[in-house]
């Protein structure tokens, strides 16, 4: 399933990138500077998180018998940055700051991904 997760990493970096540049450009004169902030956010944590994707994704490849623990964690970061920073752009363009409860979801999915991918390659790494 690795090829999932290289998709999904290549899909969510190309996002993290256009979203980046389009609040540089366009939304950076007209939001205000603490919406501006959350937005930045959203990116920079959707950025890390993508990377993180990549990794397990190379994970999975490289341990290809530890898929099964390593795609619980692809799928966890995955949501993640859907909860985390999707929630994040919804506060930063709509201001509707209930939408912002749904980021400790995301934030939850990523100590668990980080937990599980960290546990899965420290226990079973070949030296």
């Amino acid at each position: 399933m690795s090829s999932v997760w290289f998709m999904c990493a290549g899909v969510s970096g190309a996002v993290a990138v256009l979203l980046g540049a389009f609040g540089a450009h366009i939304l950076r004169p007209i939001l205000p500077l603490q919406s501006m902030t959350i937005f930045e956010t959203a990116v920079r944590y959707q950025s890390v998180h993508t990377l993180a994707l990549l990794a397990t994704a190379l994970a999975i490849h490289q341990f290809p018998e530890r898929s099964r623990a390593l795609d619980r964690a692809g799928f966890l970061f995955a949501a993640g940055i859907v909860l985390f920073s999707g929630s994040l752009y919804g506060v930063a363009l709509t201001d509707l700051r209930w939408a912002g409860a749904i980021a400790p979801l995301g934030g939850i999915c990523w100590v668990v991904a980080w937990s599980t991918l960290g546990w899965t390659l420290s226990r079973f790494h070949k030296r």
